[in-house]
């Protein structure tokens, strides 16, 4: 297996003390958010670094991995509807100013742009904080992606939850940001199977389109559900594609 390094920090903006963990040596810097309810380490406990294995030793990735703080909250519905869209918020800024910086203090204090990557709630994770943040991120990458959650978790009406999701804020993105973004990419690949819901990713695709942000969606078949599995088999395949001189 690759080298592993694991740490954790006390995150002033979240106010809890929030992990991190690194696998590989080299190569491009990804990272992948984990579902829901998960925690730093649930992509290697659920298989998928042994999935991407072959670029980790090759050097075409490093991966890094961080707590889902905000996804634990939202699927437990801990404290007010408030505090939990405050809480996306804030995760965010989490991963800008102070996740990001870790990782290019770990790539020799290069500022590179990272490949954000995740499934489920890990999959709006990844396309929000591209979204929001295209200086500090190259690319997106969702999987089975749960884009919707205002729908899924009924938030109305909150500056916060507008501010973390691209549904709300990409239709009056403008300017430099949306300048930025446009030179980024958006990848969403799903399913058809089980638990599948492929409308949220072409929904998404729309407002990317409408805003001439580059993207691109991948729907698999009847075949592929919405679980492990299915992202071992996608994720390798798209950083081939991305990552690494891919």
């Amino acid at each position: 297996m690759a080298i592993k390094t694991a740490s954790s920090w006390f995150s002033p903006r979240l106010d809890q003390e929030v992990a991190f963990a690194r696998w590989g040596h080299w190569g491009d810097p990804v990272l992948v958010f984990p579902t829901a309810g998960g925690d730093a380490h649930e992509i290697e406990r659920m298989g998928l670094i042994g999935a991407l294995w072959p670029l980790i030793e090759t050097g075409r990735v490093k991966i890094y991995s961080c707590d889902s703080v905000a996804g634990r909250a939202l699927a437990a519905k801990v404290g007010s509807q408030a505090h939990r869209c405050w809480l996306l918020d804030r995760f965010e800024e989490y991963v800008a100013h102070e996740v990001i910086p870790a990782i290019h203090a770990d790539c020799a204090n290069q500022p590179i742009p990272v490949i954000a990557a995740g499934a489920s709630i890990g999959a709006f994770k990844a396309l929000a904080v591209t979204c929001r943040y295209p200086n500090l991120f190259r690319a997106a990458i969702g999987l089975s992606g749960t884009y919707d959650l205002e729908a899924l978790f009924g938030f109305t009406g909150d500056n916060h939850f507008y501010y973390a999701s691209p549904l709300a804020f990409l239709p009056n993105l403008e300017g430099p940001p949306l300048a930025a973004l446009r030179t980024r990419f958006i990848l969403m690949a799903g399913g058809e199977g089980r638990w599948e819901d492929p409308s949220e990713a072409w929904r998404m695709a729309q407002i990317l389109g409408a805003k001439s942000v580059p993207n691109r969606v991948d729907t698999w078949g009847k075949e592929w559900d919405h679980d492990w599995p299915t992202w071992h088999a996608m994720l390798p395949g798209y950083l081939e594609e991305l990552a690494g001189g891919g």
